[in-house]
């Protein structure tokens, strides 16, 4: 065999590398297909993480579920987690989920939608399988929701601040929620557990004057400030849509004698929260499994890009935290944060 016949084979083939290697991306160019991506090719899948925000404690768990899961099936997928600045930056999300839908850089896209009903727009038609996490929305592209039963979790803490209203003394249990984002509808279905649960074990749950703070700590600290000067006698319990504005409430009402027994209830279970109960800051909270939900919703996305049927709906579970077991909880988390 000669010598250019020789050169002739070796370019042959290093040009069959090298156009093997340009087929291995994880979604095609225009992003409508995951057709020949990891699926195909033999790499990990790529998965693009999109939660409501990462500025708060919350979402940093559900950040850490999610990268531990990759970390331990590194040969199976990558994750890349974003969020807005904020759980009212509605044109920043709409922004992140229309660019990663298109970009062709992922086999699948996990949503936390501020809007339910523009998330089920914006990924309408796309062939990228979504999976909701934390907050559901009604698509047919959304393939499972993973996330905590809201309204079941909610009952529970509504039930467990009665009677702990009942211990701290309430004869006349009145409850008011100051509520995270109106229209939201995780904020709709915590609402809804909140009132049944309140109202089933025998308080009674004002709907009329229920303040919303969009989420926030200063807007709960606002809305706190409006319930005492129009109950100047006292509330007995306060129930929140997360825990910032649960324990924001409290501190406002510290040094006010009518609000000394008042239940302060969130919704989380976070480092903070656990922290605030046992200092003795915050009643109680309903504890989301936030690193769990992270961890699955990874998980279930790998499962329908194997091909594999899923659960419409995996719950993450949940939990009442109290001055009882608040320590408990506090040394698992630890665990969990990044």
């Amino acid at each position: 065999m000669n010598k250019k016949r020789v050169l002739a084979m070796l370019l042959a083939g290093a040009m069959a590398l090298s156009m093997t290697a340009c087929g291995g991306n994880s979604a095609s160019t225009d992003g409508s297909s995951n057709d020949g991506g990891a699926s195909a090719s033999g790499g990990s899948y790529k998965v693009s993480v999109i939660l409501k925000t990462l500025a708060a404690e919350y979402w940093q768990y559900v950040k850490s579920g999610a990268e531990d899961y990759a970390s331990e099936h590194s040969d199976k997928v990558t994750v890349e987690v974003k969020g807005p600045s904020s759980e009212t930056a509605f044109d920043e999300m709409q922004n992140m989920i229309e660019t990663d839908l298109s970009s062709g850089s992922y086999d699948g896209v996990i949503i936390s939608p501020l809007q339910s009903d523009t998330a089920a727009q914006l990924v309408s038609g796309t062939k990228l399988p979504i999976v909701a996490i934390d907050t559901n929305f009604t698509a047919p592209e959304v393939k499972s929701f993973v996330g905590t039963g809201n309204e079941a979790a909610a009952k529970k803490g509504g039930e467990a601040a009665v009677e702990a209203a009942k211990a701290a003394g309430w004869t006349d249990i009145k409850c008011i929620e100051i509520a995270g984002v109106q229209g939201d509808q995780t904020n709709t279905a915590r609402m809804n557990g909140y009132k049944a649960g309140v109202e089933e074990a025998g308080g009674t749950f004002l709907s009329d004057e229920v303040q919303y703070a969009d989420a926030t700590a200063d807007r709960a600290t606002t809305a706190m400030e409006a319930i005492m000067q129009t109950h100047p006698e006292g509330i007995a319990i306060i129930c929140a849509n997360n825990d910032d504005m649960a324990m924001a409430a409290a501190r406002a009402a510290q040094g006010h004698d009518a609000y000394k027994n008042t239940i302060f209830l969130g919704f989380n279970g976070d480092r903070a929260a656990c922290e605030a109960i046992l200092a003795g800051q915050m009643t109680m909270s309903v504890a989301q499994m936030a690193y769990e939900m992270g961890y699955k919703a990874v998980e279930t996305m790998v499962q329908v890009l194997d091909g594999e049927t899923v659960d419409e709906f995996v719950d993450s579970g949940s939990d009442v935290v109290t001055p009882d077991n608040a320590q408990e909880r506090l040394d698992t988390l630890k665990t969990q944060l990044h």
